[in-house]
């Protein structure tokens, strides 16, 4: 449904195809590999649990939808009038086939429990109508959606299919990217809604997507969220020291020129440093180097995600 869920999917790619052949994966019994398993089941229940009372204690009685597969079921629901839990286990099914070829068995399995599990929590929890005003019916439907799908990426699954299907046209179709794929999917869907639905509708059902995209977000990323960080100063040998050794984060060195400011220096060589850091770390990255040198130049960018070397790993499952 939404584009974080791209990263983590292809992590989980990553992580669980191989785990399924390999010989040196943990043993069954082991107490840690146990601990994640039950932490990895219990993401997942709750996750479940929220999505649910998005869609159940909020949406469905105000007829708001969100994007995705959840959103066409949604659609598909209010025009024909089959259950909605009967929808997302159907509407679903050919995605965690695909999902099977494309990543591996562990990711199907989990995904398809998960969506079973909302489909009952749809049809069986009595989860209470918690508000009738439309702005807040939108908004924090899309933040427990949001959540739900957050919570159950954390524990190795998916509450919907689009990303797995954006995967694969991308694949074979490397003009339209994957966000492309599933901005157009979504275009769609919210168009059919306006005609279905009602103009007002559609938009609440937009900005109910929008929240649950930014909770989304925040619940994969947080303020754990990768930073690039690339610091120009004539000290960089001690900005690296300070780096790897109170720090423990890598660096890349890069061979540089500076003096083309007011200085009027040309062509002297220097070496650029880059590092990735989480925004935790950031302040205290920021605090060592303008110890070292006030006058250092540091550019900070926002990463997607980042894997291998010496960053610090965040916990996904």
């Amino acid at each position: 449904m939404l584009i974080p869920q791209l990263i983590v999917l292809r992590q989980l790619r990553q992580r669980l195809s191989p785990s399924m052949s390999s010989p040196t994966s943990l043993p069954a019994d082991e107490p840690g590999h146990l601990f994640q398993k039950i932490k990895s089941v219990g993401l997942i229940v709750l996750g479940i649990l929220c999505a649910g009372m998005g869609l159940k204690g909020f949406l469905l009685s105000s007829h708001f939808i969100d994007g995705g597969v959840t959103g066409i079921s949604m659609l598909l629901s209010a025009a024909l009038g089959i259950p909605l839990s009967w929808l997302l286990l159907i509407i679903n099914l050919p995605f965690v086939i695909l999902g099977y070829r494309q990543i591996g068995l562990g990711f199907a399995l989990k995904s398809a429990a998960a969506i079973a599990g909302l489909s009952l929590a749809l049809a069986v929890v009595p989860y209470p109508d918690v508000t009738k005003d439309l702005l807040l019916t939108s908004v924090f439907g899309g933040v427990f959606i949001g959540a739900g799908i957050g919570l159950a990426m954390r524990g190795g699954a998916v509450l919907d299919g689009t990303e797995v299907a954006a995967l694969l046209i991308n694949k074979h179709t490397p003009l339209l990217k994957v966000s492309d794929v599933i901005l157009v999917l979504n275009v769609f869907i919210f168009g059919v809604a306006a005609f279905v639905l009602g103009i007002q509708t559609a938009m609440y059902s937009i900005l109910t997507y929008v929240a649950a995209s930014k909770t989304l977000d925040f619940l994969l990323n947080g303020i754990e969220q990768y930073t690039g960080v690339t610091i120009i100063s004539a000290r960089s040998e001690a900005i690296r020291e300070a780096i790897t050794t109170n720090l423990g984060r890598g660096v890349t060195i890069y061979q540089g020129k500076r003096g083309y400011g007011k200085r009027g220096d040309r062509d002297l060589d220097m070496d650029i440093v880059f590092t990735v850091v989480t925004r935790l770390e950031l302040p205290q990255l920021r605090t060592e180097v303008r110890r070292l040198d006030p006058q250092a130049f540091v550019i900070q960018h926002s990463i997607d995600d980042a894997e291998g070397g010496m960053v610090k790993k965040r916990p996904f499952h």
